[in-house]
């Protein structure tokens, strides 16, 4: 019986014609996507779903969803779908993430453009059959400097549309390579340097606990006075309460936003400013761009569906049939250890390295090397997943490379995950054991045996007696519950760590607290997607 996909957001006919094509049965039934109850009836006949944003697949639905096998999103974003259900339940969630990236950045700089010479408040006061040629005194982008915060793919293209307007740019954005910056003519800086110098500052990073807020009240109040502010990548990345006081104040000569902190926006501080342009979250909204993600997520499906092959997956590693039972637990491992020094880094990452050891490196080790990437990139960018990280990873200039050797210790596989940033360099290491579960083995060169958890906390201290009593206590005392406590030293008396898995995230004041002991060289709370 061939395989039957239900369209139920209002995608491009050519995607139809895809699944048609490849012999792919397909209903296309855009007005089913806001109507939860029927698509709650149907969707157990159902072997993939194709989506938008307006279908919301929930819990509720995946449960009755006997057949489905994989979800396409024809875009990046998939807060509309309930991934760790999906996953539960089996089903693949694909997206297609560079889809829309040409499209974005120029909708930026169209808002830039916009703003510079108040184009939408010029048109409505001549259709208005008013002539104020004096009320619209505009500015030149020409020579300007144009803030980037965020540089990855769509911050790029911006970068090199700005240049073609003889615009200056520089950019802020942590893992952004020197080499990178130097490739893309960017001046690479400080959010400060950024803030204090910048004509026209435009925003493309992901909403992240990192980044919300990123331009608050105080951020603002460090800009340029007269600067021009632009927003087209995430709502909640701008406080806009803050903006539309600096706007009123005439610190902030204006701002062009696509996106706002609640969607739909009904309502926004800065409706009705003079020099504010606001557009209703049009990114990705061309014809092309429409039509790219569609297609791609009716061939990425219908690839899946015919012949099993996996692209572009958010849950689900790009693994075949016949390797997942071998190569999935090292896949999550990779994860892992990805995941762990992501957190740990906050500077730009010039190296990544994988080594294999043992029998895993005579795996296919493509997976694993993508899981490791994507656990590393997470940290500062949730978007990517196994198959889209090494491409970010390469836009950032990082140099990926792997080593395999022969088994060279007492475990029969270990992975060796380094990071290499411009003032350090991160080891962790790790091993599946018969169990099928990952173990973190060896951190900084100190050798430990650590179960991985959902929540845990990483510390870093001289080896002194107390060390335990101190996190034993102070956790206890603010109600958090210890479930395995690894520790490992160098040598006597010298470099420390204590890897804690625990039942409940830790607290910054919990982490305060322990800071306030003096016991600790660094303290870092981690969390692992243990699913």
């Amino acid at each position: 019986m061939a395989p039957k996909v239900l369209v139920s957001d209002k995608l491009s006919p050519t995607a139809v014609e895809i699944f048609r094509k490849n012999g792919i049965e397909v209903d296309f039934r855009p007005e089913v996507g806001k109507d939860k109850a029927e698509l709650l009836k149907i969707i157990g006949d159902y072997d993939g779903l194709a989506i938008r944003s307006a279908t919301k697949v929930t819990e509720k639905i995946l449960r009755n969803a006997e057949r489905l096998k994989v979800i396409g999103r024809a875009g990046i974003g998939v807060d509309n779908i309930d991934i760790p259900a999906a996953s539960r339940k089996g089903v693949i969630v694909m997206n297609t993430p560079f889809g829309n990236s040409i499209t974005t950045a120029e909708h930026a700089i169209t808002l830039m453009m916009s703003l510079a010479r108040q184009i939408p408040e010029a048109n409505a006061s001549t259709q208005a059959g008013k002539w104020e040629k004096s009320r619209f005194m505009g500015v030149e982008v020409t020579s300007k400097t144009l803030g980037l915060i965020g540089c990855g793919n769509i911050g790029s293209i911006v970068a090199d549309r700005a240049q073609g307007l003889k615009m200056k740019v520089m950019a802020y954005d942590p893992y952004l390579s020197e080499e990178r910056a130097e490739a893309l003519g960017v001046n690479k800086v400080e959010l400060d340097e950024l803030l204090a110098n910048a004509d026209f500052i435009t925003l493309h990073v992901p909403l992240t606990d990192k980044t919300r807020m990123i331009l608050n009240a105080d951020a603002i109040a460090k800009t340029k006075k007269g600067v021009r502010i632009i927003n087209a990548a995430r709502g909640g990345l701008v406080d806009e309460a803050a903006l539309a006081e600096a706007i009123k104040s005439g610190h902030v000569a204006g701002a062009a936003l696509d996106v706002f902190e609640v969607e739909p926006a009904k309502d926004s501080p800065v409706f009705g400013l003079p020099n504010v342009v606001c557009t209703p979250h049009l990114g990705a909204a061309t014809t092309e761009a429409q039509e790219n993600v569609a297609i791609q997520v009716a061939e990425q499906m219908s690839d899946y569906l015919l012949n099993g092959a996996v692209t572009n997956a958010i849950n689900m590693p790009s693994i075949s049939a016949e390797e997942a039972p071998i190569l999935a637990p090292f896949v999550k491992l990779a994860q892992h250890l990805g995941a762990f020094v992501g957190q740990m880094t906050d500077e730009p990452i010039e190296a990544i390295n994988i080594l294999y050891d043992g029998a895993v490196a005579e795996m296919n080790t493509g997976a694993i090397n993508a899981a490791a990437i994507a656990g590393v990139m997470a940290a500062a960018n949730p978007d990517v997943n196994m198959v889209s990280a090494p491409v970010v990873a390469k836009e950032r200039g990082i140099n990926i490379s792997t080593t395999t050797q022969a088994k060279s210790g007492v475990f029969d596989s270990y992975v060796k995950l380094t990071v290499k940033t411009p003032t350090t360099e991160r080891t962790i290491a790790g091993t599946v054991f018969s169990d099928k579960k990952p173990r973190f083995i060896q951190i900084k060169g100190i050798t430990i045996d650590a179960e991985v958890g959902r929540h845990m906390l990483y510390t870093t201290n001289k080896d002194v007696p107390g060390i335990i009593g101190v996190l034993g206590g102070v956790l206890g005392a603010n109600g958090v519950n210890i479930a395995n406590f690894t520790l490992g030293r160098s040598d006597i008396g010298k470099d420390a760590i204590a890897l804690l898995y625990v039942d409940q995230p830790v607290s910054d004041e919990v982490i305060a607290k322990l800071a306030a002991t003096d016991k600790f060289n660094s303290i870092r709370p981690l969390e692992f997607d243990v699913e």
